[in-house]
């Protein structure tokens, strides 16, 4: 099931599927990333996050594992150019109860997203 729930993640993230997306996420899913940190909390917080993100972004799964507690996802999250990132989510029970994504190189938060993120 963990790997099937990454797949699917995946899948929804790199469409654009908001539906399906949400459909896959707890309503108090946390979202961090370490390098700038910024936290998101809440369903509708996160889909719009994505929803908002700036640029013609790719996703491309290189790998992808998963068990019943969670699940890894190594893809490049193409912003542009190529970034390599790891996306490492817990489950609870059939949803994703927190989301953490890991990019090579720390950064700041990007302007305009402040009303979605916390530090």
């Amino acid at each position: 099931m963990g790997s099937e729930l990454v797949q699917r993640y995946a899948a929804a993230l790199g469409a654009r599927d908001w539906d399906a997306f949400a459909a896959l996420l707890d309503d108090d899913v946390v979202y961090r990333l370490p390098q700038t940190g910024e936290v998101v909390r809440g369903r509708e917080a996160f889909l719009r996050y994505n929803r908002e993100f700036p640029g013609a972004w790719e996703l491309t799964v290189l790998d992808a594992y998963g068990d019943e507690r969670g699940g890894v996802l190594h893809g490049d999250y193409g912003v542009g150019e190529s970034q390599i990132g790891v996306t490492v989510l817990r489950f609870a029970g059939d949803r994703v109860a927190e989301v953490v994504d890991y990019w090579p190189e720390p950064y700041e938060p990007p302007a305009g997203r402040e009303h979605l993120t916390g530090r």
